[in-house]
């Protein structure tokens, strides 16, 4: 079942924004992700119940139009699983032999279906701000898995005293502007997880984001994989040149 977060984004330019610095909007912590570093890894529990969060909350409103569904078996999920998922949407398809489109169940080969029929639905639906998509947001700002973890963590019940807040609008310490039309999406128990996990508002802001960052690059396993193996190929190459120089100089003496 999915959940439509209050005001979902009516400006998650919250990347789409400027990312200019601003007095009084604190920075990202630096929280170490296992995916950072030449050795970084996935935390695969976590990002599979990262889907599990946008899947239920996220994808209310934004999009992930560049991944199939068949990608989430990357990820963990059996093709059933995956199968399962793609059939709660239905997508366009046809014509048929009377020349009619018709709605199906999206299959594995399908992309991820959008909430809204077009951009012009999206707006209606959120007052006249665009959600963006969320396929390659992590790499839409600098520190992106920082930022995005800071801004779904930072928002505050009421503003600072002395604080304008405008109408409509939700303080938040790390937005610029300190004001975001989006409503806090994550709260506390907010999801329950299919592996038992206690749902914490971290929790979740952690495990989105590590599903986030799979989904903006999916390869980044792989890609550091092969980055080390041609280190330790150039490394080994590089003391047998060495030797063999050694070996050729000593011989002319």
């Amino acid at each position: 079942m999915r959940r439509i977060a209050l005001s979902a984004v009516a400006a998650l330019t919250l990347f789409a924004g400027s990312a200019f610095a601003e007095e009084g909007v604190k920075q990202p912590t630096d929280l170490k992700w296992s995916f950072e570093g030449v050795f970084g890894k996935f935390d695969a529990k976590a990002r599979k119940r990262g889907f599990q969060v946008y899947n239920t909350t996220c994808g209310a409103c934004h999009s992930l139009r560049l991944l199939s569904y068949r990608n989430l078996m990357d990820i963990g999920f059996t093709e059933d699983e995956v199968k399962a998922i793609a059939a709660e949407f239905e997508v366009e398809a046809g014509p048929n032999d009377e020349g009619e489109m018709y709605a199906r169940p999206a299959l594995l080969s399908d992309k991820f279906v959008s909430p809204f029929a077009n951009e012009k639905a999206a707006r209606a639906a959120n007052g006249g701000a665009l959600p963006p998509d969320l396929s390659v947001i992590i790499k839409a700002r600098k520190n992106g898995a920082d930022y995005l973890h800071a801004l779904l963590t930072g928002y505050l019940d009421e503003a600072p005293e002395g604080f304008a807040l405008g109408e409509g609008m939700n303080y938040n310490d790390y937005f610029p502007g300190r004001q975001i039309a989006m409503s806090a999406p994550l709260f506390d128990e907010g999801v329950e997880y299919d592996d038992g996990t206690k749902a914490t508002l971290d929790r979740q802001a952690k495990d989105v984001v590590e599903f986030l960052t799979w989904a903006a690059s999916p390869e980044l396993e792989a890609r550091k994989s092969l980055g080390v193996k041609v280190m330790a190929f150039l490394i080994v190459l590089t003391i047998m040149l060495y030797a063999v120089k050694r070996k050729v100089w000593k011989d002319m003496h």
